[in-house]
């Protein structure tokens, strides 16, 4: 058997394995394993200000994006002594030390290990158990798009800043839109996903033609989905600048509100999106630097008295939470 191939890379000091660097992880588009890792060293400073000291899950595609995909919960066995970890509690009550980048060269050495996501819990190493971000994930339904889901953030938007709060958006990589909220740490996953609930059925409410908070599909029609279960522990959502597992190696990207409007998801790649943070900067540069707070909407969660929605369904039954029952099976038992 041939010997592995190994390249050496010097990253902020530390020596970083890259190996195989000429195998293929983007088969439409012949892009290797050597692009991936070069791509991830092209952004390494503005994804390092969205990942450091959060307990990162790992979605690692040893085999490329033809191959099946997993997540990595927990740090692989063999890490370098740099990588460092922080320990989270998923809704079981188990817990796991989890990969938490540091610095450069651990966003490099996931990179070496097939990973192409980044998937961040929303909290800090010090405190994991209160999130420092409220997210919200805009998800088209079939007969939807981006531009509808780009009409619907624009009034997410407006629902925010009547909360306090400032909305990030970037694009998910696919059909769909992510917007962030920076939030102090005061609040746990319950109530935040309680004050995602409100806000995303404000949303829901002013464009009801356009936007759902219904967790059943049968009953999303073809509108935009504003999954408050992205704020539930344990899930998360793929950071800005990561590389999604999808043939056109298409990236998560950070825009700004004014860029919004024009922009088109295919347009933002492993190999586009270099030159457009060297051409543009991080739009997200000044994220997190202003903090909200829950406040305001958990009032409003309180008194429209609508209550809790479903839970996933691995997650334990959760207190208020209503029957997890689909609801055309809930009308046959009638």
């Amino acid at each position: 058997m041939a010997a592995k191939s190994v390249i050496l890379l010097d990253v902020g000091g530390r020596e970083v394995r890259l190996t195989s660097p000429d195998k293929v992880v983007f088969p439409d588009l012949g892009i290797t394993k050597r692009e991936v890792m070069e791509y991830y060293l092209a952004v390494a400073e503005p994804m390092l200000a969205v990942l450091r000291d959060r307990p990162t899950n790992l979605k690692r595609y040893p085999d490329g994006v033809d191959g099946e995909p997993f997540f990595a919960k927990r740090l692989p066995k063999g890490a370098p002594d740099y990588i460092e970890t922080a320990r989270v509690t998923f809704p079981s009550g188990r817990t796991a030390d989890t990969f938490c980048p540091t610095e450069p060269a651990s966003i490099a050495w996931a990179a070496n290990m097939g990973t192409l996501d980044f998937h961040p819990w929303p909290v800090r190493r010090p405190d994991t158990d209160h999130p420092d971000e409220l997210r919200i994930d805009l998800d088209p339904q079939p007969g939807t798009d981006f531009a509808d889901a780009v009409e619907v953030a624009a009034v997410l938007r407006e629902v925010l800043h009547e909360a306090g709060l400032t909305g990030w958006p970037k694009t998910s990589g696919g059909r769909g839109l992510h917007v962030f909220a920076p939030i102090r740490p005061e609040w746990d996953f319950i109530e935040v996903r309680r004050a995602v609930i409100t806000l995303a059925r404000r949303v829901a409410d002013r464009i009801p033609e356009k936007a759902t908070v219904a967790w059943w599909k049968e009953e999303r029609g073809e509108r935009v989905f504003l999954d408050f279960n992205q704020a539930a522990r344990d899930r998360t959502i793929a950071s800005a600048w990561s590389v999604r597992g999808l043939p056109r190696a298409t990236v998560s990207m950070p825009l700004s509100w004014d860029d919004l409007s024009d922009a088109e998801p295919d347009d933002f790649t492993l190999r586009t999106v270099p030159g457009l943070l060297a051409e543009r900067g991080d739009p997200h540069a000044d994220m997190g630097r202003e903090r909200g707070g829950c406040e305001l909407a958990l009032e409003w969660y309180e008194a429209d008295g609508l209550g809790e929605m479903p839970y996933p369904p691995e997650y334990p039954k959760m207190p208020g939470e209503p029957m997890r029952v689909q609801p055309s099976r809930a009308r046959q038992k009638d």
